[in-house]
């Protein structure tokens, strides 16, 4: 029997509305929970790359719950800026700051990089952990990659949506609609391939 099909919750380690919704959409059908029913509270994020994070908050779920737990981090990985904001992207205007302080500090850090030179990706890593101290945690990862526009566009998503350029579809990705975005975003294409693994996987 496959891991998914023995599980009746798996608490989702994110307070973030957005990507709430985009877990809940990408898996419809699902028993995935929000932490925020159980009143877990936050872990600080001390990790230098995604999948530390992200395993430290799947962690933090799986112990207060008692239950499996799925996290991931994400961010802006952006060339110019030798990787910033990357592993800080939430909080890269500082402790408490807002989607709009972080896309302004973003703007104002690559105002004199010329156009060819803008290039950057969002990254997702995803953990899923069965327990607390689960030694084999699953790990999924996916990367959307596109160019940083020099104004915002759109009015979706959330985040630096406003500021992330995809070439193939020719528009900002806040331009685009939940759905697509969803279908070829960083986080849907880690989503899938975490499914994919425990769809696969035995639960041992």
């Amino acid at each position: 029997m496959t891991i998914l099909a023995t599980l009746d919750k798996i608490v989702l380690a994110s307070g973030n509305p957005g990507k709430i919704r985009e877990f809940q959409a990408i898996l419809a059908g699902h028993p995935i929970v929000p932490q925020k029913r159980y009143n877990v509270p936050d872990v600080a994020e001390t990790g230098v790359t995604f999948v530390e994070n992200a395993i430290i908050k799947a962690r933090n779920a799986a112990r207060h719950c008692r239950l499996p737990a799925i996290a991931d981090d994400s961010g802006l990985v952006v060339d110019a800026l030798h990787g910033a904001p990357g592993v800080i992207s939430a909080r890269y205007a500082g402790a408490g700051a807002s989607d709009r302080d972080n896309l302004q500090k973003l703007l104002r850090e690559m105002a004199d990089v010329p156009d060819r030179q803008r290039n950057a990706r969002f990254v997702c890593v995803i953990v899923f952990m069965r327990h607390a101290r689960d030694p084999m945690p699953v790990i999924a990862q996916g990367a959307w990659e596109g160019s940083i526009l020099r104004q915002p566009a759109g009015s979706n998503g959330f985040g630096y949506d406003p500021v992330f350029w995809v070439p193939d579809r020719g528009c900002a990705s806040a331009e685009l609609s939940a759905e697509e975005k969803n279908a070829i975003s960083h986080r849907g294409q880690a989503l899938r391939q975490l499914m994919a693994q425990l769809d696969g996987n035995d639960l041992r």
